[in-house]
């Protein structure tokens, strides 16, 4: 029977904090979600007067407080959402709140997105502290998809990162060591057993086919396969690509892509994002060109490179 309150657009709440400087955060979320025909709800959990990578004395404000007032507004409003997707958390607490939208506000057959965001490189980011480790542990067990980098994925599970992970993705010359294709599906087999059904660990530093570079590995428990996406190597780092790559993929996901298509298809866009970038003399901290590549969201995915790798 036809029901008046569906909503024709599928719409995710969206809770990351609000940068002004740098595509990062809702500054990539909202856009994205919005050229893939998403509505985005934020709920942010702090505002900044720039992202924090490579940032001096930024301006922080922790929204813990208005975020309960903003999640128990939505619940008097009875609003239920097809996805529930956090990101940056302003404070340990905010893990509870992320928890209690999925509970309150997320469809029945919807969707649960944590992005653990912990640092990278193999260190904290400068506002993350053992706690923020510990409720992000926590959080992920709420969540049906999870995507940690690398250094966020040692981070959850208390493993210690390589050395050659430490050093700046855009330093080259250096000797560089890989890590290993069966720890990481170790890895990615621990997180799933914390909760979520999806576990998708993005800049997993292996040797490819063609060149060596870095990967997208994921494993889904629901069938019990593993995936996985070689990423083009482009010697910069630009905050904001893990923002990007998981809003392409919850994005994708909704619209019926299979997991393995929608790390593809984050992947690509990731990498077209990198590339229009990377030939422009702008300052790495204010991430990518993401409104020159905007557009490329519409086209359909017409190559893909994904693998399945063997389970065992």
């Amino acid at each position: 029977m036809y029901n008046p309150r569906h909503n024709p657009l599928p719409r995710v709440a969206a809770i990351h904090d609000l940068s002004g400087i740098g595509h990062t955060s809702l500054c990539i979320v909202i856009p994205v979600f919005s050229a893939m025909g998403i509505q985005a709800c934020p709920l942010p959990t702090a505002v900044l007067s720039s992202q924090t990578g490579g940032v001096d004395d930024f301006c922080f404000v922790d929204l813990t407080g208005p975020m309960r007032n903003f999640l128990d507004h939505w619940k008097r409003l009875d609003l239920k959402f097809d996805a529930v997707y956090s990101g940056f958390l302003g404070s340990p607490a905010q893990a509870e709140i992320v928890a209690d939208c999925i509970v309150s506000c997320l469809d029945q057959d919807g969707l649960a997105v944590v992005d653990p965001v912990l640092g990278d490189n193999g260190k904290l980011d400068p506002t993350m502290t053992p706690a923020m480790v510990e409720s992000l542990r926590w959080l992920v067990s709420k969540a049906d998809c999870i995507t940690p980098n690398f250094t966020e994925a040692a981070l959850l599970l208390g493993e210690t990162m390589p050395p050659a992970v430490m050093q700046s993705p855009d330093v080259s010359g250096s000797a560089r060591l890989y890590a290993d294709l069966e720890e990481v599906k170790d890895w990615l087999r621990r997180l799933a057993q914390i909760g979520p059904r999806y576990s998708v660990i993005t800049s997993v530093p292996l040797r490819g086919r063609h060149r060596d570079g870095s990967a997208v590995l994921a494993y889904d428990s629901g069938q019990d396969r593993f995936w996985k996406v070689e990423c083009e190597y482009i010697p910069a780092f630009y905050p904001g690509t893990g923002d990007t790559f998981t809003s392409v993929l919850t994005a994708g996901l909704l619209r019926g892509d299979s997991l393995p298509l929608a790390m593809d298809r984050a992947v690509q866009f990731v990498t077209l994002g990198i590339r229009a970038t990377f030939g422009h003399d702008l300052p790495m901290r204010d991430g990518i060109l993401l409104e020159r590549v905007l557009d490329s969201l519409h086209s359909p995915l017409i190559t893909s490179s994904y693998e399945l790798l063997d389970n065992k």
